[in-house]
């Protein structure tokens, strides 16, 4: 079964605490927040006060997904705030294994996010020690861009480098995913659909998300 995590990017921040409701009352079960720079991405949004914010305000898992620079100086910090988990780019951490390692030793489920043009081959070796792996399926930095098609590919070869290790590891997809091709991601391996304007752009975001579950359920 997969998941849904609508992304609060898209969301209206005026009124931040209804948005979540509304999504929760449609299904959804994690709430995917972007946390970006201005620097690895070019683009600002939250950082921690908004977290801890939000963790006040629903018992959906949180997800932070952070596009920064040298993030392992602040992943931990995420945790603290309330992330239930943390995702870090293998691209910005040099020392990736240690900054995941440090995610759940604070708590916090790890994850690796990796571009849509960087090759699998650089999460290979942190794998292990990786609770889910965030594969974008957009250049990250902006919401509201259409899916890139080789990303089909690109989860059904992640998969398989799962199973041939022996792991857990969960699939979350992330960039132009919605009802007209969410079957197709998960079929191919994703547990956990990041959606945003998918949600949050449509009038009713709560049958957004019901209609995301229903695309994407493969009926017996």
């Amino acid at each position: 079964m997969f998941e849904i995590a609508p992304s609060i990017l898209s969301a209206d921040f005026t009124r931040l605490a209804d948005e979540i409701r509304a999504v929760e009352s449609g299904g959804a079960s994690i709430l995917h927040v972007d946390v970006m720079d201005g620097h690895f991405v070019p683009n600002i949004t939250i950082g921690l006060p908004v977290v801890k914010s939000i963790r006040k305000a629903t018992k959906l898992t949180i997800d932070c997904h952070l596009m920064i620079e040298d993030p392992g100086r602040y992943a931990t910090a995420f945790v603290e705030a309330g992330a239930d988990m943390v995702s870090v780019h293998v691209e910005a951490d040099v020392h990736l294994q240690r900054t995941l390692t440090a995610i759940r030793e604070a708590g916090g489920q790890a994850g690796i996010a990796i571009n849509p043009a960087t090759p699998l081959v650089a999460l290979e070796e942190a794998l292990p020690y990786a609770d889910f792996v965030l594969l974008m399926s957009v250049n990250p930095g902006f919401g509201g861009q259409k899916y890139i098609p080789t990303s089909t590919d690109k989860v059904r070869r992640l998969k398989r480098m799962i199973d041939e290790r022996g792991l857990n590891t969960r699939i979350e997809i992330d960039g132009g995913v919605d009802a007209s091709n969410i079957l197709e991601v998960v079929e191919a391996g994703v547990e956990i659909v990041v959606a945003g304007s998918a949600v949050y752009g449509r009038e009713n975001a709560a049958e957004a998300v019901k209609e995301l579950i229903d695309k994407g359920t493969v009926w017996v």
